[in-house]
């Protein structure tokens, strides 16, 4: 096996997009330029989820509203996956629905019951350009439908419904990171 690099050792911490900030409530682009600058966004985003001790970030959550998320992330028997998506596409959900805590880099400090389903596959290509499918379970499982809902400019706080919904968004307005 060969040395590889650790993924974000050589990115740069970038700022984080805010709930209210408009890049995460719209839709991403599709990537459509495989040079280098798309690795070294995915290097920055690695270093900038490790800076803010995440398990999943995707482009816009940095303001780059391009299609690409990156994880590292453990499911629900303590396996770590780690890797990025390009151009990725929920292509299956199914299992139980498990209301489980979410949070998000983008509303630090904030934590609401969300409901997810258990099981995930998302599709996509590498910085390369080569196909990648991912299946998730559990925790995992729910990241990837996480990250897959940034990308659509959907934020965790958008699924929830009744008094969960109205305290996340109480407890947003009163944080100090508000806007």
């Amino acid at each position: 096996m060969r040395n590889r690099p650790i993924p974000g050792s050589s990115g740069l911490v970038r700022g984080m997009s805010l709930l209210g900030d408009p890049v995460l409530h719209a839709p991403c682009e599709t990537v459509t330029d495989f040079s280098p600058v798309l690795k070294t966004l995915i290097e920055d985003m690695f270093a900038t989820m490790y800076a803010a001790q995440g398990v999943g970030l995707a482009a816009n959550q940095v303001g780059v509203p391009l299609r690409v998320f990156v994880y590292d992330c453990p499911d629900d028997d303590d396996v770590r996956h780690l890797g990025h998506i390009v151009n990725p596409r929920l292509v299956e959900v199914d299992g139980v629905m498990v209301r489980g805590p979410e949070g998000c880099l983008s509303l630090p400090g904030l934590e609401a019951g969300t409901e997810r389903f258990d099981h995930a596959v998302v599709e996509g290509v590498t910085a390369d350009g080569e196909p990648v499918r991912v299946e998730g379970t559990g925790f995992f499982a729910r990241c990837l439908q996480h990250e897959c809902d940034h990308l659509e400019g959907v934020v965790y706080t958008d699924r929830l419904r009744g008094w969960r919904r109205r305290r996340a968004h109480r407890a947003a307005r009163r944080a100090p990171w508000s806007r």
